[in-house]
């Protein structure tokens, strides 16, 4: 079965970035991140991707864009439609949809599963994720992270699935 999943950062208040970054730094949220997405497929929206100082390395990137002109920075696929993206996952494949806030949106409707980490605390952002509907998603795991002197903020990974 293919997995299409969500993984996100966010603020208590939806927060995901501004001016195409993020307003945080997580090393163990990055590490994670890392772990999770390794090997797979990533998709995400042209303003993320160009967010990347370089290519992820292990990772297929597919990069959505309505520019039908557009060219990336480095090697990936380039589609103009989230269907477009996700057709190019195997039916026995994992992918994961990155960012930014209108992909994540579109996604909600077709998506597997979330992996959302949630950092206690509210940011400045001119992008946001989508709200989680409680009816639509299970929170299946929890794992909480105290604020320490490599991470400012208290956050805590949360883990959904499609109910």
């Amino acid at each position: 079965m293919k997995r299409l999943i969500i993984i996100a950062a966010a603020g208590e208040n939806n927060a995901l970035g501004i001016d195409n970054d993020l307003p945080w730094h997580l090393p163990d949220d990055f590490k994670r991140f890392k772990s999770l997405t390794s090997g797979h497929k990533i998709i995400m929206g042209r303003k993320t991707l160009e967010s990347f100082p370089k290519a992820l390395p292990k990772r297929e990137h597919i990069v959505v864009t309505r520019d039908r002109s557009y060219t990336p920075k480095f090697p990936c696929v380039v589609v103009h439609s989230l269907e477009s993206a996700t057709a190019l996952v195997g039916e026995d494949e994992t992918a994961f949809i990155i960012g930014g806030g209108e992909i994540y949106r579109q996604a909600m409707d077709f998506a597997t599963d979330i992996e959302l980490t949630r950092i206690h605390a509210d940011f400045e952002a001119d992008t946001f994720f989508p709200e989680v509907n409680d009816a639509e998603w299970e929170l299946i795991k929890t794992e909480y992270h105290p604020s320490d002197n490599r991470h400012k903020h208290d956050f805590t990974y949360l883990t959904y699935q499609r109910r």
